[in-house]
């Protein structure tokens, strides 16, 4: 039986990540999303509460706190702003969970426990600048060498590029098998930075999650220890669709976050603008954008905690992460709309949250798998032209 009733543990983190969110991050944010710069110190600071590492058993450093409260963290911080709730997507949900997984256990002690004790920070690299959401498309090749890959390529997009320690990459091994598209040609690494020939740029004049650091990487001639590969060879593509499927969980609590984020402030400004001499909470169709707001965060909040719940069984979620995540950031664009039309001129503007809201949550339309390609999926699914098949790897039981 699915209970989506919070434990005291779960309260304990969603209180954290409030509090902190609001009390140290909330009061620059706007500064800093004006001047599109990312502050190092949030980073610092979320390691040493314990936030980088929510969900990860103790004896590797983490909290030990199960799948709803990584999503819990993530909603709360998203409501502050996306940039915070970026940063566990990728150190937590991309990389982190996928090594707890896949990694041998060398593996997490050199890596998962600094990861997840927040001495070192993470990030994962897929995308390229001619591939998104087919990740069969990605040029970044390994050959081996004697004990050695030797890695060339690019990577696009990757959120934390320029501060992450560590990086968790895909690549093919197969020159043959990536002639045919063939997805057991690809293996997954693990990179550290200071490696050489491996080099990180920031990306500047993003629409959105601008407090956020994103940029490139490049791979020239990293010459990477067979030791570091993640999963066996030609596995990598498993390994990239795991990571995304936790990635998505995440993206659908923090999108649900923004939902609530663009609520509140919507009520807020309804109940104290006045327009023909009443509020305008007393308007009709100001009325229903809020009912709108009010039903897609519940919704919305519904399929991520079945997702986590799911995820807590250590049974196959990717169908229902899926539709979380679509639905939610769905709902979280519409409610950004709602919020800036509710606020009117000054909605239009920077005096208020919304017009940041807005341009945040566009993003999520398009990476952890763009709305269309969900659809895809989803009505793949209903139409039974798509199954789960037994995953090599899945999310271990919380403990």
């Amino acid at each position: 039986m699915i209970d989506f009733s919070f434990s005291e543990e779960h309260e304990m983190v969603r209180r954290l990540c409030r509090d902190w969110a609001r009390e140290q991050v909330m009061p620059t944010i706007g500064e800093r999303d004006a001047a599109a710069k990312f502050d190092p110190g949030v980073l610092s600071q979320m390691g040493e509460l314990g936030i980088l590492g929510i969900s990860i058993p103790a004896r590797y450093g983490g909290t030990g706190n199960d799948y709803i409260a990584l999503g819990l963290a993530c909603e709360e911080l998203e409501h502050v702003d996306t940039s915070l709730r970026v940063v566990l997507s990728v150190h937590i949900g991309l990389n982190s969970l996928t090594l707890l997984s896949w990694g041998t256990e060398e593996q997490k002690q050199r890596w998962l426990a600094p990861q997840a004790r927040g001495e070192k920070v993470c990030t994962y690299g897929l995308t390229e600048p001619a591939a998104g959401s087919d990740a069969l498309g990605i040029q970044t090749t390994a050959r081996r060498d004697g004990g050695e890959y030797v890695l060339t390529g690019e990577k696009m997009w990757i959120s934390l590029a320029d501060v992450a320690d560590h990086f968790l990459v895909i690549a093919w091994t197969d020159i043959e098998k990536k002639k045919r598209r063939d997805h057991t040609g690809m293996s997954a690494f693990l990179l550290e930075r200071g490696m050489k020939g491996l080099t990180s740029a920031t990306i500047h004049g993003k629409l959105g999650v601008r407090a956020g650091n994103t940029g490139s990487l490049a791979f020239d001639e990293v010459r990477v220890p067979a030791a570091n590969m993640l999963g066996g060879e030609g596995e990598g593509f498993r390994v990239a669709m795991f990571a995304i499927d936790q990635g998505r969980y995440t993206v659908a609590a923090g999108s649900t976050g923004l939902i609530r984020a663009c609520l509140d402030a919507s009520v807020e400004y309804a109940q104290t603008r006045t327009t023909f001499g009443k509020p305008i909470g007393e308007h009709q169709l100001v009325k229903a954008m809020i009912a709108d707001m009010a039903g897609d965060y519940e919704a919305s909040r519904l399929l991520w905690l079945k997702a986590g719940w799911l995820k807590n069984e250590g049974k196959r979620n990717t169908r229902e992460t899926s539709l979380a995540k679509a639905y939610a950031c769905a709902c979280a664009e519409k409610a950004a709309s709602n919020a800036v039309q509710v606020h009117g001129a000054y909605g239009f503007s920077s005096e208020y949250n919304v017009e940041r809201f807005y341009r945040n949550s566009k993003g999520a339309q398009i990476y952890e798998g763009s709305r269309e390609i969900h659809k895809l999926l989803q009505a793949d699914y209903a139409l039974g032209l798509r199954t789960d098949k037994p995953l090599r790897c899945s999310l271990p039981k919380p403990e």
